[in-house]
């Protein structure tokens, strides 16, 4: 657990959809930027070689510049790092996009790799809300612990107030599952992310906020 004595700080960028946070626990230290509008291009430092991977797919596949330093307490294990890069990137997402003015809103994909296929659907709906399936074939890749990829999208969808379905549909190796998941995932965020110029100034919901 975090401790609630200890807030975030958060900046955002105004005019551009560039938003920092910075999250401070007895458990964990955490910095993370993100530009939506980027190039793909990360900079990444966690601790655990494969979480960072899967940060780089996200960013690269979601055309996100992302930045995340983590400086966690590994020598009990990944699970306050992986969960707590989840929250502040969240939270610099929910940041970034603002009021979602013209956003698209929704964003699904699927991707294969080799003999396995994951499909990701995103709602930027204000209702943070997980469904997550991957019957992973393996405990474990490297050092990253296969059931902290459910407490990553579950803090990220909390903190995003995005409502995240994550399934891998088939596959038998764990690191192709993974891959699939989060490379599926940052194609789904760049496309809800992204401006409609029909919705220009135009909030994309009947209610009229999200």
């Amino acid at each position: 657990m975090t401790s609630s004595a200890l807030v975030p700080t958060q900046t955002s960028d105004p005019g551009d959809r560039i938003a920092e946070v910075n999250r401070n626990t007895a458990e964990t230290r955490i910095h993370v930027r993100i530009n939506l509008d980027g190039r793909g291009v990360s900079n990444l430092r966690t601790g655990i070689g494969f979480f960072d991977h899967m940060l780089d797919q996200v960013a690269r596949h979601g055309m996100l510049d992302l930045d995340v330093h983590c400086e966690g307490d590994l020598h009990i294990d990944g699970h306050h790092t992986v969960e707590d890069v989840g929250i502040a990137l969240g939270q610099a997402l929910a940041l970034a996009v603002g009021d979602k003015k013209g956003l698209r809103r929704y964003g699904h994909a699927y991707v294969p790799l080799d003999e396995a296929l994951s499909r990701v659907v995103i709602d930027l709906s204000g209702r943070p809300g997980l469904f997550f399936h991957i019957p992973f074939t393996s405990a474990m890749i490297g050092q990253f612990d296969t059931q902290l990829a459910c407490e990553f999208f579950q803090g990220f969808a909390n903190h995003a107030q995005a409502t995240l379905h994550v399934d891998n549909l088939k596959g038998i190796n764990a690191h192709h599952q993974a891959e699939t998941a989060f490379k599926a995932f940052g194609r789904a965020l760049r496309q809800a992310v992204e401006r409609d110029a029909r919705m220009a100034g135009i909030m994309p919901s009947t209610k009229g906020v999200l």
